[in-house]
């Protein structure tokens, strides 16, 4: 392969002008049948890839775009299996588009910079809060933008959100319906708006229409995280006798809450039941097989892309499709088992 063939060896070999080829490569303007195929012929005898800085240059687009994930409440992304799945899903649709993608994590002291240095025709912003300034900023940079996990309040953004709520409902309905009636809850931080704050009312939901009364220090506000999750494992070992099942909002914490009741002698099911959140890729292959709640994070991904991609395009959306909700479903496996009184 000669990694120096260029456009104007193409046109020249085909006796044709830059243009002409330009054109074929783009799929515009008038070219005859015959041109075209004599060209496409020459384009692969010779393996040429058309640059992606001279296609940025002929359209005014970078085809990248990025996904924009807050450090503050997700945790290290490296951390959590749920970013990758979900990166799959939107490097799986922008390929199709000859779009590029990168991850990064921000801060709320995040200036966006990277977005005209990098000249990044969109974002795609995970899991932000609309009081925040980090939103603010992002409104300011008028570039089309899809929010995940955001819930936000204006219908004009274009969002994708989960059916939060319902999961924290089918979550805990399981563990009830297993008979248990102590069931404690980590669900890294609470803040209105957020996808923990309405799990979290899935969850009193649940609780209310049993009529299990709250208790407030069954709720446990640590990272989601694996080590936050194996934290919480160490502080309810004083619950012992009282709590007999935990509802994890994310299986990465489920992860480190079973690792940490094992270090405390406490065996799952057996001593206590626990049920994560997401289903990750991981959750059917432990030891025990996570009882979780499930959503399809790569479908996620791809609808988000083909959203952005409508609004970089202008190809535009009905204002009925600028908000989507993705719903839930409960997946039963070995970590969840009858409430047995001690």
């Amino acid at each position: 392969m000669n990694n120096k063939v260029s456009i104007k060896d193409i046109a020249r070999i085909a006796n044709v002008s830059i243009a002409t080829v330009s054109n074929v490569i783009n799929g515009k303007g008038r070219v005859s049948p015959n041109t075209v195929s004599k060209v496409n012929k020459i384009i692969q005898e010779l393996q040429f890839v058309p640059s992606a800085s001279a296609r940025s240059l002929k359209d005014m687009k970078s085809h990248l775009i990025a996904i924009v994930v807050p450090f503050l409440e997700k945790g290290m992304l490296q951390d959590n299996p749920f970013y990758w799945e979900l990166v799959r899903g939107v490097e799986g649709g922008a390929r199709h588009h000859e779009v590029q993608v990168i991850l990064l994590g921000i801060d709320e002291n995040e200036d966006f910079s990277f977005v005209k240095q990098r000249h990044l025709d969109g974002l795609i912003v995970v899991g932000v809060f609309e009081h925040t300034a980090a939103f603010q900023k992002l409104l300011s940079l008028n570039i089309p933008c899809v929010f995940l996990d955001s819930h936000l309040s204006n219908p004009d953004f274009h969002q994708i959100d989960l059916d939060d709520e319902a999961g924290g409902y089918l979550g805990t309905k399981h563990l009830i319906g297993l008979g248990h009636k102590v069931i404690g809850v980590l669900t890294g931080k609470l803040e209105e708006g957020g996808v923990n704050y309405f799990r979290h009312q899935g969850y009193l939901r649940a609780l209310r229409e049993s009529g299990i009364p709250e208790d407030p220090e069954l709720t446990f506000e640590e990272a989601p995280s694996i080590q936050g999750g194996y934290h919480v494992a160490q502080r309810i070992g004083s619950y012992k006798s009282k709590i007999s099942a935990m509802f994890a909002f994310s299986d990465v914490s489920a992860i480190g809450l079973i690792r940490g009741l094992h270090d405390i002698g406490l065996s799952v099911p057996a001593d206590l039941s626990v049920v994560g959140f997401d289903d990750i890729f991981y959750s059917q292959y432990m030891i025990p097989s996570l009882t979780t709640i499930r959503q399809d994070i790569v479908a996620k991904g791809q609808i988000a892309v083909t959203m952005l991609l409508d609004q970089i395009n202008g190809t535009g959306l009905s204002t009925d499709k600028r908000s989507v909700k993705i719903p839930v479903s409960l997946a039963v496996r070995q970590s969840s088992a009858s409430f047995k009184e001690i």
